[in-house]
């Protein structure tokens, strides 16, 4: 079921700006009993996010009470998706002088993902497909990610869970759908998002969870080697919540004890995290 506007409808036009250039950005938000989880954190990324592609601000005023009304009429867990494009405009790259843009809200199934994804961890690739540097993009969740897409058809089946992915100077940014932590001597790390990479806001979350246990969080540069040598990997992203992972490539790895203590406290060591 999607809303477009405000009312239900699954039909844009073909000049949305969205459809056209990817002119827009988007969010997808885990609804859990009635309630989006972590929505300060979603409308923060949205208005940073308008900001940066010059949408207008006004597109994000009916949201809350939209997004609060959509997860409430959820009996189930479920995921809200967001659209916002530029609207619609005539041909060429240069954006209308007066846009109207436009909201798009769709509601799907939760998905359904082994228990042993949060317990056991899961087995995670490394990708060819690079990411390339773009400072004014980094961080938002904008509506271009052929990279990611080039990216996930390099597997298929469940050998793999995910995949990470490298800029072009071999440091390495986030999985295809994740944003990446490795611990090192009971300290956090993650990658640097300054020029590629999107900004999660459960990477935000576990940041804010850290510091209130203690725990210190560094963004930096982090090879393979880096990783490698870590106690301890996991991902997160708004709908899995926190997976350790249990294998990179060829090599096991063991869940550690500062994964489970992220998990525990946040609520995210189970399948409807």
């Amino acid at each position: 079921m999607w809303l477009i506007d405000g009312r239900r409808s699954e039909h844009v036009a073909v000049e949305d700006r969205g459809l056209q250039y990817g002119d827009g950005l988007f969010e997808t938000m885990a609804v859990l009993d009635g309630r989006i989880r972590h929505l300060p954190l979603h409308l923060a990324r949205l208005a940073e996010g308008c900001q940066r592609l010059g949408l207008p601000r006004r597109v994000l005023t009916p949201l809350r009470d939209e997004l609060a009304a959509l997860a409430a009429s959820q009996h189930n867990a479920a995921v809200i998706k967001l659209i916002i494009t530029r609207g619609e405009g005539p041909r060429g790259y240069a954006p209308p002088a007066r846009p109207q843009p436009r909201r798009m809200l769709g509601v799907f199934a939760w998905p359904s993902w082994p228990a042993s994804h949060y317990t056991r961890g899961v087995a995670v690739r490394v990708c060819d497909t690079r990411l390339g540097s773009n400072p004014q993009l980094a961080g938002i969740k904008h509506l271009n990610r052929l990279e990611q897409v080039l990216a996930r058809r390099e597997w298929s089946g469940k050998r793999w869970q995910e995949g990470l992915m490298m800029n072009t100077h071999n440091h390495v940014v986030c999985g295809t759908m994740s944003n990446v932590f490795a611990v090192k001597a009971s300290r956090l790390l993650t990658p640097s998002l300054a020029t590629c990479g999107v900004a999660g806001v459960m990477r935000a979350a576990v940041r804010r969870q850290a510091a209130a246990l203690g725990l210190s969080c560094e963004e930096c540069e982090l090879g393979l080697d880096a990783l490698a040598a870590a106690d301890e990997l996991f991902l997160t992203n708004a709908l899995i919540g926190i997976w350790p992972v249990r294998r990179l490539g060829d090599h096991q790895r063991a869940v550690g004890p500062v994964t489970r203590q992220l998990q525990q406290a946040m609520g995210l060591a189970g399948a409807r995290s």
